[in-house]
């Protein structure tokens, strides 16, 4: 492959990668071209890509990225993933896909997450994490959780120093009544 072939490879990568903060490294192991076809399939379903890559240009590529970790050990015939919604839910689809028995041979190897190299076992550990919208489930529950503890610390208090501010009222109007009819 002459230089020039590889550059414009590099400068494809580049530009496919660009605003990518996150990736994952996967073999595909010995799928052959009819089940690597169902595994993209199955990925872009997903928003997730994959890109079979030359391990030296994928690493010329990632310079001075924060994916750059990704490929520093890099070696055989690798692929890799980026996209889905965050880099939990691509882990977690990845993940699935190796239990698959269709996809015999494919597995994650490592990646890339903000800046640090992850291993194969770092992979599984990710997708164990809560996703995007599980952890905006737990913050609003409880917020609004919080919310209505407060509300209703606010309105008892509220409500039993209004009770007494009318209690009092009273009070002062009996004894005020009193004493005008003393006089």
């Amino acid at each position: 492959m002459s230089k020039v072939i590889k550059d414009m490879l590099v400068a494809d990568l580049k530009r496919r990668l660009q605003g990518v903060g996150d990736v994952i490294v996967v073999s595909l192991g010995t799928l052959d071209a009819q089940k690597t076809t169902a595994l993209r399939q199955t990925l872009r379903k997903k928003r997730i890509e994959l890109q079979l890559v030359k391990n030296s240009l994928a690493r010329r590529a990632m310079i001075g990225t924060p994916l750059e970790p990704a490929m520093s050990d890099a070696a055989g015939m690798l692929a890799i993933a980026w996209g889905g919604e965050d880099v939990v839910d691509l882990a977690k689809e990845l993940d699935r896909l190796q239990g698959v028995k269709d996809f015999a041979g494919f597995e994650c190897r490592g990646g890339a997450l903000d800046g640090a190299r992850l291993g194969a076992d770092d992979v599984k550990q990710v997708a164990k994490w809560p996703t995007r919208g599980e952890q905006l489930s737990l913050l609003s529950g409880q917020i609004s959780s919080l919310g209505s503890l407060l509300s209703g610390q606010i309105t008892s208090v509220g409500g039993v120093l209004a009770g007494q501010v009318a209690s009092r009222a009273e009070d002062l109007e009996k004894a005020g009544g009193a004493e005008a009819l003393a006089t």
